[in-house]
């Protein structure tokens, strides 16, 4: 039985994750082990289930032994390579050598990626007297052009080099690259795979509630956990830079962020497709920027469902209407602005309607549909509701997904009924709602 219960643990993720993007990665030492082509095998199965894969390969050592055999030295600052105009090409070198072994490994089981410039970077200039030359940070990532390589079915690699705009290339941290990339991408999870990284209960001071896995292994870290362990663990600032990168990345919109042991051979499915997982995880709350509607925004939403009015997804809302409904509302926001919405109409026999499902185009790639969706289907469980229903012309396969079923008029209050438009000929879906009282 327990092998049929993990079976349908595995297919229960598989169905989550077809479809979404994952960032991963790699430290060089990974790459140097035994192991490594275990683990681009592993990577080649979620490709081939269609979950899509940006790979960012680590370089420090090797950068590091290349600079060594042309004895070009260099000093190394706050984590930060001081990098000279002379050790540029050598550092290039490295990291493209790093990458085309991660693509010679891929391409083994049968897997097609491409080594791309996707990055732009600035310099970092001169940093508390120190001038870090050749140095660079990322200033942006070529999403656009990076998504298009994953529809095309390939594993974008990215090596830790980022270009200007004049072509002049700076040498950046792969951590950084994969934080930002993730982030800009819409990535629904982050990997680090570490040469041995574990952050073990025993070696630090843990907040009380902090969950540990068998072992001693520090399972996961909400953001609010994360800050408490940071101010109890001053002491062991550069234990923790990793786990400062995953903050970034979920204050930047990535909604899990996994820390595990490259090395141990399975940690990456293990930490996907199992409860218990392998690594430790930092998590965002899901429904960050999600929140009710203000009356002071009905123009704003009014702005938003235009274009889906015009092309006949929604039907024309008043100001009035929106006046009187606006406390149904939610809206999700970024920078002060508003993105999408969404409704959760009441009706007296204990059922919702779903309505108003709006979302900018330009941000549809973050997952915000599915999230306004579940921050109303749980809103719709805390208020005891039997069921909701939403009625769609145009997005029925998205409602399937989202576990929504075909029904027919009858499962719809008889208000809704009374006003339903045969002409629109709107499909009906409906979702049952656990009811935690029976």
């Amino acid at each position: 039985m327990d092998q049929v219960e993990t079976i349908r643990e595995v297919f229960q993720y598989l169905r989550q994750f077809t479809g979404t993007t994952f960032v991963i990665k790699v430290e060089y030492p990974i790459i140097q082990d035994t192991l490594f082509p275990v683990l681009m095998r592993d990577v080649a199965f979620l490709h081939q289930v269609g979950i899509r894969i940006i790979l960012v390969p680590g370089a420090k050592e090797r950068i590091d032994e290349i600079l060594k055999d042309y004895h070009i030295e260099g000093k190394t600052i706050r984590g930060i390579r001081v990098t000279s105009h002379e050790a540029m090409p050598f550092i290039k070198m490295a990291a493209f050598d790093v990458a085309n072994r991660v693509m010679t490994s891929l391409a083994a089981s049968s897997i097609n990626a491409v080594i791309g410039n996707w990055v732009r970077a600035r310099a970092i200039g001169v940093v508390d007297g120190t001038d870090f030359q050749s140095a660079g940070t990322v200033d942006r990532v070529l999403t656009e052009g990076l998504r298009r390589v994953l529809e095309d079915g390939f594993v974008p690699i990215l090596p830790c080099i980022g270009w200007n705009s004049t072509g002049r290339p700076y040498n950046i941290s792969s951590n950084e690259l994969a934080v930002v990339t993730a982030a800009r991408i819409g990535a629904e999870k982050l990997f680090f795979l570490t040469a041995g990284t574990v952050f073990r209960a025993s070696e630090f001071t843990v907040p009380e509630g902090v969950p540990i896995a068998p072992g001693g292994r520090i399972s996961n870290f909400s953001l609010a956990d994360l800050e408490r362990f940071f101010q109890l663990n001053q002491d062991k600032e550069e234990q923790l830079e990793l786990l400062r990168m995953a903050r970034r990345a979920c204050e930047s919109g990535v909604e899990r962020v996994h820390i595990l042991d490259g090395r141990m051979e399975g940690a990456l499915l293990s930490e996907i497709f199992s409860n218990l997982g392998s690594g430790t995880m930092v998590y965002s709350n899901r429904y960050a920027g999600i929140r009710p509607m203000k009356p002071t925004e009905i123009i704003d939403v009014l702005r938003l469902m235009k274009p889906f009015v015009e092309r006949g997804i929604l039907l024309p809302r008043s100001e009035e209407t929106l006046a009187e409904t606006y406390q149904d509302y939610i809206v999700f926001e970024i920078d002060d602005a508003i993105h999408a919405c969404a409704a959760l109409h009441l009706y007296p026999e204990g059922v919702g309607e779903i309505a108003g499902v709006a979302v900018d185009e330009q941000y549809t790639h973050l997952g915000v549909g599915p999230k306004l969706i579940g921050y109303l289907l749980e809103k719709a469980q805390e208020l005891g509701l039997k069921r909701v229903f939403v009625l769609t012309v145009a997005t029925v396969d998205w409602f399937l997904k989202l576990g929504f079923e075909e029904a027919d008029l009858s499962a719809i209050p008889e208000k809704k009924r009374a006003a339903y438009d045969l002409r629109r000929r709107s499909r009906i879906l409906i979702k049952e709602l656990k009811n935690e009282s029976t």
